[in-house]
C-alpha cells in the first residue's frame, strides 16, 4: 500500500476509522482491534466521513473496507447502553443513526465496495458486511445475527438483506435461531463471493478492486446502481432503466474505446 493521500488520511493510527489510497483504490479500515471493531459514536462519525469523502473523489474507483487485527467488527459497543439503561433509547438512536447513514451511503456511492471479512461478523458487523457490494471472507470468519440474544431486533438494513438474499423463511431462521455461521456455508447461500486463507483476505480483496478498477469506471457505477434498482422494480421498469443506461454509455469514449478494442482484438485503454 502506497503512502496515504492528503485528502483520505488520517493523522493518527488510534483514530477509530483510517483511509489510505493507493492509485483509484481506497482503503477504510475500522481500527478498535482490541474491542474487535465494535461500533461506538466516534466509529460510526469516521466511518461515514470516509465514505462520504470517498464518494466524492472522482479518482477512486474501488473501496475495500477491512477491519483491523482479528475482527471485521462484532456489532455495536454495549456498553454505550449498559453505563446508563435509562438512556438507551436516546444512545441508540445517535448511534443507528450514524450506522444507518453509512449503510446509506455504501449503496448510494458510485464506487463498488469490497468488504474484506475476517474472524467474528456479528450483529451490525454482519448488516455492514452485507451492504457491501462484495465480499470476500477468511475461512476462520463466523457470521451471526445475535440480535434476539440481547433481547432486540436487527439494524443496519440486516432483515433487508438477509430477506433477499436468502428468502424470508431462511432469513428467519438465521435471525431466530442466532447459529454461527461459517465462511463456507456464507458462501453456499450467496452471503460473500470468495473465501480465501485467513491471512489471505484482504490481499484477495485488494486484487479484486484492482480488476474492476481496471475497467470503465461509468459502466461500474451503471452496473451497480441497476443491481441496486433490480430488487425493488419490476421487469419492465428495469428494462427502461437497462436502456437508458446503455444509450448514455454509448455516448462515451468509454464505451467508443470498447468496442475498437473488441475489434482490434486487444485490452481496453478505458480512461483514468
Amino acid at each position: 500500500m502506497s503512502k496515504e493521500a492528503a485528502p483520505l488520511a488520517q493523522s493518527s493510527t488510534e483514530a477509530p476509522v483510517l483511509t489510505s489510497v493507493d492509485g483509484p483504490i481506497a482503503v477504510i479500515r475500522l481500527n478498535r482491534p482490541k474491542q474487535l471493531n465494535v461500533l461506538d459514536i466516534a466509529m460510526g462519525e469516521g466511518l461515514l466521513a470516509a465514505l462520504r469523502r470517498i464518494a466524492a473523489d472522482a479518482t477512486i474507483r474501488v473501496v475495500v473496507l477491512a477491519g483491523a487485527g482479528r475482527s471485521f467488527m462484532a456489532g455495536g459497543d454495549l456498553t454505550l447502553f449498559h453505563r446508563d439503561p435509562e438512556k438507551a433509547p436516546a444512545a441508540a438512536t445517535q448511534l443507528i443513526d450514524l450506522f444507518h447513514a453509512a449503510m446509506l451511503a455504501i449503496r448510494q456511492m458510485p464506487q463498488p465496495v469490497i468488504a474484506a471479512l475476517q474472524g467474528p461478523v456479528a450483529g451490525g458487523g454482519l448488516g455492514l458486511a452485507l451492504a457491501c457490494d462484495l465480499g470476500v471472507a477468511a475461512d476462520d470468519a463466523s457470521f451471526l445475527s445475535a440480535y434476539t440474544k440481547i433481547g432486540t431486533s436487527p439494524d443496519g438494513g440486516t432483515t433487508w438483506s438477509l430477506t433477499r438474499l436468502l428468502g424470508a423463511r431462511r432469513a428467519m431462521e438465521v435471525m431466530l435461531l442466532n447459529e454461527p455461521m461459517d465462511a463456507h456455508t456464507a458462501l453456499a447461500l450467496g452471503l460473500v463471493n470468495r473465501v480465501v486463507p485467513a491471512g489471505d483476505v484482504e490481499a484477495e480483496a485488494l486484487a479484486m478492486a484492482r480488476k474492476i478498477a481496471g475497467g470503465a469506471h461509468g459502466a461500474t457505477a451503471a452496473v451497480k446502481r441497476l443491481v441496486g434498482a433490480a430488487v425493488t422494480a419490476d421487469f419492465a421498469e428495469q428494462l427502461a432503466a437497462e436502456k437508458v443506461s446503455f444509450i448514455e454509455r454509448a455516448a462515451t469514449a468509454d464505451f467508443r474505446e470498447g468496442i475498437a478494442a473488441f475489434l482490434e482484438r486487444r485490452t481496453p485503454r478505458f480512461e483514468p
